[in-house]
């Protein structure tokens, strides 16, 4: 007996997608096998890490404690969207990219969306609140120092845009 599957429409980084997908296909699965966006990483299943952060209506939501299913009608964002309109590198990104916030990089897309949601809703958090704001996401390698110096840079560069 074959799983029944389901029709969805996804509108992932501003483009409209329509896949066929068992009830119980994880969103963070079908992002990266159904719609090969491979930068929303997997690191443990159970929305403990943070790895698989992407934006769903402009908020921080693990996507592997979300159905494929369940999204449908909602924008999702996920990190290969967060780059500029002309293609240059989101503040965030620059941020990371100058402050050295990442090693090996598996945790880093979690990072780069919770952090852009974080700065819209505080765009000049303190060094306590930068801290919060990464609290939910899990690093093996960096030490989170230059996470937060990370998210201090990507605030400034932020203003100096606006």
């Amino acid at each position: 007996m074959s799983e029944e599957l389901h029709d969805v429409r996804l509108t992932v980084n501003g483009a409209t997608h329509e896949i066929r997908v068992p009830a119980r296909r994880l969103l963070s699965d079908a992002l990266r096998h159904d719609l090969g966006l491979t930068g929303t990483h997997v690191g443990c299943e159970h929305g403990v890490c943070g790895a698989c952060t992407i934006l769903v209506d402009g908020a921080p939501m693990r996507s592997c404690l979300m159905f494929a299913v369940s999204a449908a009608g909602h924008e999702l964002t996920t990190v290969e969207g967060l780059a500029d309109p002309d293609g240059s590198l989101g503040p965030v990104q620059q941020a990371f990219l100058e402050c050295h916030g990442l090693q090996c990089g598996f945790c880093t897309p979690g990072f780069l969306t919770t952090i852009t949601a974080g700065l819209r809703d505080n765009p000049t958090p303190t060094h306590e609140e930068a801290r919060d704001m990464i609290a939910g996401n899990l690093c093996r390698c960096t030490g989170y120092q230059n996470i937060v110096k990370a998210v201090e840079r990507a605030a400034e560069i932020g203003a100096e845009r606006a």
